[in-house]
C-alpha cells in the first residue's frame, strides 16, 4: 500500500531544502539526528545505517541513535495524535512554545514509568 499525499504536498526533505533548513543546520555546527529518509542530505545530518547483516558496531550505533531520537519522536507523535497544531488559533510563534511544553510533559511522563 503506497502513501497517499494531498495534491501539491512535498516530502519533508524537499521542504527542508527549499526552506534552507539543511543549510542552516550545517552552518550552525549542530549535530542533527534524522531518519533514513535524510540519508545523503548533508554530512552534518546523521542517519541510521542502512544494510542487512550489519556489524555489531553499526547495530550499536543505530540503537544509540534511536535512543537519542526516541523522546522527540514520541512528542511529535503525541502532537499529531492530539491534533493540537492543526487546531491552533493563536500566533504561530507560540506554537514552538506549545510544542516544547508538550515535549517536556511527555518526557516527564515517560520518566515516571
Amino acid at each position: 500500500m503506497g502513501l497517499r499525499r494531498r495534491p501539491g504536498s512535498i516530502h519533508d526533505l524537499r521542504a527542508a531544502r527549499n526552506w534552507g533548513v539543511i543549510r542552516a543546520l550545517a552552518a550552525s555546527g549542530l549535530l542533527v539526528l534524522a531518519d533514513k529518509g535524510y540519508h545523503g542530505a548533508d554530512p552534518a545530518i546523521l542517519t541510521l545505517y542502512k544494510c542487512k547483516n550489519k556489524p555489531a558496531s553499526q547495530k550499536q550505533a543505530n540503537r544509540s541513535h534511536a535512543k537519542l531520537r526516541g523522546p522527540g519522536e514520541r512528542a511529535d507523535s503525541q502532537l499529531k495524535q492530539w491534533k493540537i497544531l492543526a487546531k491552533l488559533r493563536c500566533c504561530p510563534h507560540r506554537a514552538g512554545h506549545l510544542a516544547k511544553a508538550i515535549s517536556v510533559l511527555q518526557n516527564r511522563e515517560a520518566a515516571a514509568w
